[in-house]
């Protein structure tokens, strides 16, 4: 690849710094993704500007006027505080004729919203749990015979927020109990899904209208007794402490079912296409013990920090990081959104 000017486009409090030496694991670990993605496209040798925005669109436009850069490498996961706002910035970037990594506003949108994601993936008949939604500052409304247990998190935060053990209810008064806590703690909808028990699953999808896969990846939830490793609490994903106490870990599913790895896989790339996603994305599945598959979510621009899951299922496709950033990169130079269709 050519040498390119890229504009690394992060949130305002993770701009990384130039070296990772004398800081404190907590400070390293905030940042960490963002200083592999730089130091990589450096060492790869291209001429990277940072900008790290809060809620200042005008920001974006002077760093696009000041910089010119061939390419925006995108990633925001919020705007403004708000995680589903993040589209809107991919939206003016478009607007703007600007190329872009990632997937684009329409994925975005879809992908962020848990019910609209289900909805859709309803049309497609593709298997998803059955849900209650509850929104933010209406009054509660009793669902009609819900079939216990469900599992209650926020209808748009992602990362885990607000799911922890109490997550499971097995009782009304346990709903209603837990989605009042996720309207006053997320400030969002509130969705109640039914819970479903068995192995889970992440796979990669990489691509734009040609899809590569990596191979299927599990959550081994270690010590955790069979209560505690039901859900993928934020202790779980996003404490190193907790997950080194307990002997939590995630790598290649192994001893799946012969056929299985080859249907989630097209299963993966359904449901990219489904939700309109680009760039790059994970699936999270749960496989029952009876081979049934349920998608949990789809992730539209997953955690590219180097040796997560991502980027470890991508190398043992073969792909290294090296190279994953800069199949993300041709893949932003390569898409085409409607305003490249109107120039060719």
């Amino acid at each position: 690849m050519k040498k390119l000017r890229i504009l690394l486009l992060v949130q305002e409090s993770l701009v990384p710094p130039a070296d990772l030496a004398g800081l404190p694991e907590s400070a390293i670990e905030a940042c960490r993704t963002e200083y592999n993605v730089l130091s990589t496209l450096t060492n790869l040798g291209h001429d990277v500007s940072v900008l790290g925005i809060g809620d200042q669109i005008g920001e974006l436009r002077r760093a696009l006027r000041d910089t010119r850069p061939d390419i925006v490498f995108n990633l925001l996961e919020e705007f403004s505080g708000i995680v589903t706002y993040d589209h809107y910035v991919v939206a003016y970037l478009e607007l703007m004729r600007q190329p872009y990594t990632g997937c684009n506003p329409r994925g975005l949108m879809i992908s962020r919203d848990k019910v609209l994601t289900k909805q859709v993936l309803a049309y497609h008949r593709i298997q998803t749990p059955h849900f209650h939604l509850f929104p933010w500052k209406a009054r509660y409304r009793e669902p009609r015979r819900p079939q216990f247990p469900l599992i209650v998190k926020s209808a748009t935060e992602d990362a885990s927020l607000g799911i922890s053990q109490a997550s499971i209810v097995h009782d009304p008064a346990h709903l209603r109990e837990r989605v009042q806590f996720i309207h006053e703690q997320a400030q969002s909808d509130a969705i109640a899904e039914q819970y479903i028990e068995g192995r889970e699953l992440y796979i990669g999808v990489l691509g734009n209208d040609r899809l590569k896969t990596f191979p299927v990846w599990e959550l081994d939830f270690g010590t955790l007794s069979d209560l505690q490793a039901g859900i993928a609490t934020r202790k779980v994903k996003w404490d190193p402490d907790y997950q080194r106490r307990h002997g939590i870990r995630t790598g290649v599913a192994l001893e799946l079912p012969a056929g299985l790895e080859a249907r989630l896989a097209a299963l993966a790339k359904r449901i990219y296409r489904a939700l309109h996603m680009s760039g790059y994305g994970r699936m999270d599945l749960r496989l029952r013990p009876d081979g049934s598959v349920h998608v949990l979510e789809a992730n539209a621009n997953p955690n590219l920090t180097y040796g997560e899951d991502f980027a470890e299922s991508a190398d043992l496709a073969g792909v290294d990081y090296d190279g994953l950033i800069s199949r993300i990169v041709s893949l932003g130079l390569s898409y085409q959104p409607e305003w490249r269709l109107f120039e060719s």
